[in-house]
């Protein structure tokens, strides 16, 4: 790492999490230490502020590391069309602009890149010079770690790619390089106290000024926007507390012991689950950091996978990471707030792209994404859509229209026409490549 150029702080974290590791420390929280969160406000209680002074002292940060590999592209996600010709880049941007232009502010929008997205993203905003403030960065970057052998431990090495030795430490990260790239700093210099925090993909995750006169008013450290859990959010991270002190916890699917996956996926026993959607106090980050030089020891999520994702007979490794969101454990005044769906529209796979882009979803002038209905459940045969070209040639016509539909899942190879609609709980199952006429109306 150092070799590489990265900072001793960096070290440091990975240091950290690398004794972790060896040490046998476990990663495991089991149920039986947790009890569900309980009594959580909702956003509909928060009052509009007379006077959105609050946000004043907000900056908007965007995690903007990942690619698109899921959906088979090498490239940024955030560069993806979401919406009528707008990449997701492009929506967050006009929403900041639209903040600055309404209540008058000098709102920082702030990217935190990896190296695998820092170029491509870079010459997209040289497009939007209007987006930069004075003596404040529009980006700044996540340290890379060491993958590492998963039977000895070593950093593996990977001659065909060496760019494939490493890999982020995942969006955990944030907070030590918010530090050390010395934003933290720049920003807390200019009376900018306070962070939200979010993905890229999650074009719900505005700056709402209710949240932000309330965190600024409680002084809240550190407050996590929550959702109600569905069936689709069986495999997301959910929020408990620990029977032993009380504290609020972000448990994900690789910190669950196998005997309690079952439990795991209770969604209704786990009530709230997390959106990503943070608020932080940084100055309580810039005090908690001073605190541990630098590196906020966050729970270890310990990933196994192949060297070469895209090659299952490269080697194993090991992918040393933690999640954003588990800094919740670290503040013992955090809090948590449900807020509707709306806020909480995540592209993971095209699943989710073929809702976010359907009739489901509207865009409004001020570049915010609305629902129009209740978000169905959509599962498409990851054989044949799970990559983005190979799902955009099936719907040639764009989605069909999913306002009235409760579930729409398809099995096999469907090229669906213009204007098809679907109503109710559909499940469509093909044997041999099948094309759906234009205009049909698939009903349950």
């Amino acid at each position: 790492m150092r070799a590489a150029g990265h900072s001793e702080e960096a070290v440091r974290g990975f240091r950290s999490a690398y004794e972790r590791l060896v040490s046998g420390e476990s990663a495991m929280i089991p149920t039986a230490d947790l009890e569900p969160a309980q009594g959580v406000p909702t956003l509909d209680e928060l009052p509009a502020p007379d006077d959105p002074a609050a946000l004043r002292r907000f900056a908007v940060i965007k995690l903007n590391g990942g690619l698109a590999t899921t959906m088979g592209l090498q490239r940024p996600k955030s560069l993806l069309e979401a919406r009528e010709g707008h990449s997701f880049l492009e929506i967050i941007i006009g929403q900041t602009m639209e903040l600055r232009r309404r209540h008058g502010l000098q709102l920082p929008l702030v990217l935190m890149d990896s190296e695998a997205t820092q170029r491509d993203t870079l010459e997209m905003l040289e497009r939007h010079p209007e987006l930069a403030l004075d003596g404040l960065p529009v980006e700044f970057l996540q340290s890379m770690i060491p993958k590492l052998e998963a039977d000895t431990l070593t950093p593996v090495s990977w001659t065909q790619n060496p760019t494939l030795e490493w890999a982020p430490p995942g969006h955990g990260d944030v907070y030590g390089a918010l530090r050390r790239s010395g934003l933290l700093a720049a920003l807390l210099e200019r009376g900018i106290d306070h962070a939200m925090i979010s993905n890229s993909d999650n074009l719900g995750a505005t700056l709402d000024p209710r949240i932000a006169e309330f965190v600024a008013a409680q002084e809240t450290p550190f407050l996590m926007e929550v959702v109600e859990g569905t069936e689709a959010d069986r495999k997301g991270g959910h929020i408990a507390r620990r029977r032993a002190n009380g504290q609020l916890l972000l448990r994900e699917t690789a910190q669950t012991p196998p005997e309690d996956e079952e439990s795991f996926r209770d969604y209704r026993r786990w009530r709230y689950y997390n959106t990503n959607n943070l608020w932080v106090s940084l100055r309580a980050l810039h005090d908690a950091l001073e605190r541990s030089h630098g590196v906020l020891e966050l729970p270890l999520i310990v990933n196994r996978k192949t060297v070469d994702p895209r090659d299952s007979s490269s080697p194993a490794v090991l992918q040393l990471e933690s999640a954003m969101g588990a800094a919740i454990g670290s503040f013992s005044e955090a809090r948590l707030l449900c807020v509707p769906r709306t806020r909480f529209v995540p592209v993971k796979t095209t699943d989710d792209l073929l809702v976010l882009r359907s009739d489901v979803y509207r865009l409004t002038s001020e570049m915010h994404v609305e629902a129009t209905a209740p978000v169905p459940f959509v599962e498409l045969d990851s054989s044949y859509y799970k990559l983005l070209d190979a799902f955009e040639s099936r719907f040639p016509s764009g989605p069909p229209s999913l306002r009235q539909a409760e579930r729409f899942v398809v099995n096999g190879d469907v090229t669906f026409g213009a204007g098809v609609v679907v109503r109710g709980a559909v499940e469509v199952t093909a044997e041999k490549p099948t094309q759906i006429d234009p205009g049909t109306v698939l009903d349950s």
